[in-house]
């Protein structure tokens, strides 16, 4: 009793103190063995949580499952509706200052702890410092293992696990009787599959056509707007001339009538036309090159193209001495000039 009584007045004692000095948060911010390593210089980090659930000061903080902080503080934060903790973090430890946080659990029904790691959806940037704050919207929390039962029993008294057995009996008459069908049906579904995959890449083709044949029209979206108001009016005016347009149409149908029964009636007529025309025809075909010189010399007689091209000059005159019909020529008879003849026209006007 000597021994035993000491101890039990010793706890006693602290126990009076620790409710004296503010109950039992004196209690929470007593140090616990074995906590994390916090180093020489630590540095404090403000996490707001929409809910913290029963996390209490002195629990540990991890990243990647390795203690490296723990809990000093769990407040309310400015806006009465937000937990704000503050944590203390190991200054070895480097985190991005975008980290995120979280509440978890370390077991079934074991103790809260906040852990922290780098940010999934978005790069990583920074390096958090000392006070920083991780904002509600990095943070959240595990469900409890009480919601979790709830959840459940929800479903099993009021959701569908009940009509489960309805479900697959409806099922089974379905199917019962169209077993082949479904057969078949099914092995359809597989080639139709299998055809889709063999032409992914005309299919993929395809899609990149269609989009930048989208992009094209969004690039275009201005004209195509102004034509498309500008078409309003003219449809209006078609609307105002329907009835010209449809006798418009109706007479070029009787129009058509009238040439088709033409062309049947003077059908013989035509083609004896057509024969009759075959032999100058092929004449023409006949004389080939001959026709166009023939044109060349017919459109400068009496002188060829080369005889224009070999004299020079608007004129040509001719000189011609002939001796009388009736009598032999007397030699000392002066010779008799004739006129000079009309010669034709020449390129340049001259004749």
């Amino acid at each position: 009793m000597r021994v035993l009584l000491p101890a039990t007045v010793l706890v006693s004692v602290l126990l009076v103190s620790g409710c004296g000095a503010g109950g039992f948060n004196g209690v929470y911010n007593l140090p616990l063995p074995g906590g994390a390593d916090l180093g020489d210089h630590p540095y404090r980090v403000r996490v707001q949580f929409a809910d913290v659930l029963d996390l209490v000061p002195q629990a540990g903080v991890k990243v990647n499952d390795v203690p490296v902080g723990r809990v000093d503080q769990i407040d309310v934060g400015e806006d009465g509706w937000t937990a704000e903790v503050v944590l203390l973090v190991n200054g070895d430890v480097a985190l991005p200052a975008n980290a995120a946080a979280a509440v978890r659990q370390s077991s079934l029904l074991g103790e809260k702890f906040v852990e922290l790691r780098a940010p999934t959806i978005e790069s990583a940037s920074g390096k958090l410092a000392d006070n920083a704050v991780i904002p509600r919207e990095r943070t959240n929390r595990n469900a409890e293992i009480e919601e979790v039962f709830g959840a459940m029993s929800m479903l099993l008294n009021g959701g569908g696990v009940a009509q489960f057995q309805q479900i697959a009996r409806e099922v089974n008459n379905a199917l019962e009787g169209n077993e082949t069908g479904i057969r078949s049906l099914l092995s359809n579904m597989d080639s139709f599959i299998g055809e889709l995959d063999t032409h992914r890449n005309e299919i993929t083709r395809a899609l990149t056509s269609l989009n930048r044949l989208a992009a094209t029209v969004s690039a275009q979206r201005g004209r195509i707007s102004g034509v498309l108001q500008d078409l309003g009016p003219g449809l209006g005016v078609l609307t105002q001339q329907r009835e010209e347009l449809v006798g418009m149409l109706k007479s070029l149908d009787h129009l058509s009538a009238v040439a088709v029964d033409t062309v049947k009636q003077s059908k013989d007529d035509i083609v004896a036309d057509l024969k009759a025309l075959a032999p100058t025809l092929q004449a023409l075909a006949d004389a080939g090159e001959k026709l166009p010189q023939s044109f060349e010399l017919l459109l400068t007689y009496p002188f060829t193209d080369i005889a224009g091209q070999a004299i020079k000059g608007d004129y040509l005159n001719a000189f011609v001495e002939l001796p009388p019909p009736s009598s032999p020529p007397d030699p000392d008879a002066p010779a008799v000039p004739l006129r000079p003849m009309d010669a034709p026209v020449l390129p340049g006007g001259g004749r």
